[in-house]
């Protein structure tokens, strides 16, 4: 009996692909930076039928790359081009096993779209705060995979943050029980942490419980103009101080990125008279009704006597809220209109990320005229998307070639400053190269003893996370 015929007694022929037509949407990278090749792509429908075909696939020494919603940005859920892997889709694990509203805690198959989980959540009375663009598509083993970051994770942390227990499929097809819901556990390693942010190079995430916490009975919204980023850092402080640290998110546009915005993205408009040079996205929430409001009018007008604040639009509704975000969203879909995007997803401490953005954007600059960048993010936990959006006029391809040059500028100085050149997009197989390059040798060796300690064969997922030995 061959693997195909073997995997197909597993989960059925049905979920077992191997025409292209059949495979397309599975092997396309997100930006379209990787298109791989598979000998198949096989979708299981249960934690033992993960564990048989990956079982199948290790005694035949077959590669296997696992994959979500395949929304990653870093290339690490698409196989190579060899054509020797095998895709696994968790995209049929997709039940919601438990929702507990008194121990706060939901429990998920790794395929579940995040979305999906919201709404679990919200109709409990409870809220899970994991939050970003792709929510419609990506699913939870995913995000799990990449620790994935999004927009509160000042208030709530990254995915890591948000998981008490995991079920994972090894490398030799064993199943790994640390399905807990258990808030304190000293019994040895925490094994689950390896997982989260390993993108499937030490198994399979088929379950998770996940934190759930009070759903929000306030929300308050704003849209402040301000000078500079060094304003936006100030007014974080003082919205934290002042709202009892009620901030849950902290978002940060530059004039371009709204102006991207409005040019090609349908609904998003400048809610202002005039154009301020940077903007900051405020919000605040509580599970107590009242009193947010006044926190907020209070901190924006002494932000006005001081300086801090040029002007400000505070939600009224929830769809003028909804549009607030939808104009911080908007900037990654814009910047695909105005041709190649050469993107650093970076992290410094949060006191340094107006430093970082000059130092950066100087540099940049000096090196590639007429280069337009686009600082934006999540500036409560450091997080800076210094994205460059190629000139105007620019040949698309000749300034997408620069992307190592331009990624060497600007992770230079972000490393320089203690700072990470991955902060929540993952490593895939995109930052390989360059986490060799930045991360200590001791680092490295780290983990590549993980890796040969549980997948002594490198059969899952190769060639992601993990630097090659030279």
């Amino acid at each position: 009996m061959t693997l195909l015929d073997q995997v197909c007694s597993i989960v059925g022929p049905g979920n077992v692909l191997t025409a292209a037509a059949d495979q397309e949407s599975y092997l396309e990278e997100e930006r379209g930076l990787y298109h791989g090749a598979a000998l198949a792509v096989v979708r299981p429908g249960s934690t033992e039928q993960v564990a048989a075909v990956v079982k199948a696939c290790a005694e035949a020494g077959i590669p296997m790359v696992p994959q979500g919603g395949n929304t990653g940005l870093c290339g690490g859920g698409v196989p190579s081009e060899d054509g020797r892997s095998v895709v696994i889709s968790t995209e049929r694990l997709n039940r919601i096993r438990a929702v507990d509203a008194v121990d706060f805690t939901l429990t998920a198959e790794a395929g579940c779209v995040l979305a999906s989980l919201q709404q679990a959540a919200d109709d409990a009375g409870c809220l899970f705060p994991l939050s970003l663009g792709a929510e419609g598509s990506c699913r939870i083993g995913g995000n799990i995979s990449t620790n994935a970051g999004g927009t509160n994770v000042l208030r709530y942390g990254n995915t890591r943050d948000l998981v008490l227990g995991l079920e994972v499929v090894l490398p030799d097809g064993q199943i790994w029980n640390g399905l807990k819901s258990l808030r304190k556990d000293n019994t040895g390693y925490a094994l689950q942490h390896l997982f989260m942010g390993a993108e499937g190079t030490l198994g399979i995430v088929t379950a998770a419980v996940l934190k759930l916490f009070p759903r929000p009975a306030d929300i308050q919204t704003a849209l402040v103009a301000i000078p500079d980023p060094d304003a936006a850092l100030h007014l974080l402080g003082r919205a934290r101080r002042a709202s009892g640290d009620a901030v849950t998110a902290c978002e940060l546009i530059p004039r371009i990125g709204l102006e991207l915005g409005v040019r090609h993205v349908p609904g998003v408009r400048d809610p202002f008279d005039a154009a301020h040079p940077w903007y900051l996205l405020l919000e605040l929430s509580s599970s107590r009704p009242g009193g947010l409001r006044e926190a907020l009018e209070d901190l924006l007008a002494a932000a006005f006597e001081d300086g801090l604040a040029l002007d400000a639009v505070l939600a009224e509704s929830g769809d003028q809220r909804l549009a607030f975000w939808r104009l911080r969203e908007a900037i990654p879909e814009a910047q695909k209109k105005e041709g190649g995007s050469i993107k650093h997803d970076v992290a410094v401490a949060t006191s340094k990320v107006p430093e970082m953005i000059r130092r950066c954007t100087v540099a940049v600059e000096e090196a590639l005229s007429g280069v337009r960048v686009v600082a934006f993010g999540h500036l409560g936990d450091g997080n800076t998307h210094f994205n460059l959006t190629q000139p105007v006029d620019a040949d698309r391809q000749a300034f997408l070639a620069d992307w190592g040059r331009m990624n060497r500028i600007v992770h230079d100085i972000v490393v320089e400053m203690g700072g990470s050149i991955s902060a929540e997009h993952g490593i895939g197989r995109l930052k390989v190269e360059e986490l060799a390059h930045y991360k200590a040798a001791v680092d490295i060796d780290l983990m590549r003893r993980i890796k040969s300690a549980f997948d002594p064969r490198g059969l899952m997922n190769p060639g992601k996370v993990v630097p090659p030995l030279p």
